[in-house]
């Protein structure tokens, strides 16, 4: 019996090592960026130079250092329909102005790459199982989708949310108009608020136009690492026609 459990305690001392071992951070925050067809080349090397130039801004780096650990666990993954998830830069620790701008050269140094479909339920399902066994341990949970059209492939987005969401992960969106598109129509930034964020303290900020996108996405990135947010909750309005969260599908002629 003896032998037995001490079998059982090194089994459970060796499952529980690399939670113990998992370095503490304020924030693990995964930048879920779209790179469906939808955009252009040229509108996808504007989202990315955003970030880059973001990652080196001081607004960031201080909202990064000003944390009670001054340091956050940072991942930067591309998206566009199911099983078109890459992950661009793995989970890097940043704690200022020097790791912040390593994470923004290797950013700057992988290629870029257009794919097809716009899953948003596909890119959040994999962003939430990519905090596991990252080897952190962070006090808030965040996700950052961007994008600029609604979820029209692969599973309704609004379940997936709720269920992202109830776990305490925060969805925070970055709805972007460019140019004309087939949803010209639509107003993504209020389906990005009935549809796509939530969990605590999740906020929109919605981009209308290039010359826009870089501000947005350095304002953005600074609330989020602070913790800070936006005074407005994802569940206190509708302002969808009967707040339809399937209008993508619909529109692409997959819903009934």
């Amino acid at each position: 019996m003896r032998i037995i459990a001490a079998l059982m305690l090194a089994a459970s001392l060796a499952v529980a090592a690399p939670s113990l071992a998992a370095t503490r951070v304020d924030l693990e925050l995964v930048l879920a960026v779209d790179v469906s067809d939808s955009m252009t080349s040229d509108e996808q090397a504007l989202q990315r130079r955003g970030y880059i130039n973001a990652l080196s801004h001081a607004d960031v780096t201080h909202a990064i250092q000003s944390g009670a650990r001054g340091s956050i666990a940072l991942t930067y993954v591309e998206w566009a329909a199911p099983g078109r998830n890459r992950v661009v830069v793995p989970w890097t620790l940043v704690d200022g102005p020097v790791s912040a701008a390593a994470f923004a050269r290797r950013l700057e140094g992988r290629p870029d790459v257009r794919l097809e479909g716009t899953s948003i339920s596909s890119a959040l399902s994999f962003s939430a199982r990519f905090f596991r066994s990252n080897g952190f341990l962070g006090d808030r949970l965040v996700i950052d989708i961007s994008g600029d059209g609604p979820n029209n492939m692969g599973l309704p987005v609004a379940g997936v949310r709720d269920r992202i969401a109830a776990r305490g992960i925060t969805i925070n969106g970055l709805p972007i108009v460019l140019h004309r598109s087939d949803f010209r129509m639509l107003n993504i930034e209020a389906y990005y608020r009935d549809c796509v964020v939530g969990g605590p303290g999740a906020f929109v900020i919605g981009v209308d136009g290039a010359e826009a996108l870089e501000e947005a996405i350095r304002r953005k990135l600074a609330l989020e690492i602070a913790g800070k947010g936006l005074p407005w909750s994802y569940a206190s309005t509708s302002v969808l026609p009967q707040g339809d969260c399937l209008i993508g599908e619909r529109m692409g002629g997959r819903a009934r």
